[in-house]
């Protein structure tokens, strides 16, 4: 007789990795995505060129009101926001593990 638990077709020892997103993943994927659609706002905000419009990166560095401009401006300004508050979450989250 042989023992068939020990012996299973499959069966490795290790845990297989879950199917799916893991936590910081998903949150990595999401950060992409809305910066993508923040860029691609600021691109379309361009080509419509509404009148008046003057971007200043952080207050102080003015960007051209061109359709790359204001994808850029878009795109950096939500980035730098979202990345600071991702990365203050990162650090508390590691320094305060269950």
């Amino acid at each position: 007789m042989s023992d068939s638990t020990s012996t299973e077709e499959g069966f490795t020892g290790v845990d297989e990795p879950t199917v799916g997103l893991s936590g910081r993943r998903l949150v990595a994927t999401l950060y992409v995505i809305v910066v993508g659609i923040a860029t691609f706002t600021g691109f379309v905000l361009g080509v419509i060129g509404p009148r008046d419009l003057d971007p200043q990166l952080f207050g102080f560095v003015d960007m051209p009101p061109t359709p790359l401009g204001m994808a850029a401006y878009g795109g950096i300004t939500l980035a730098t926001v979202l990345g600071v508050l991702l990365v203050g979450v990162m650090f508390v989250s590691s320094r305060y593990v269950d």
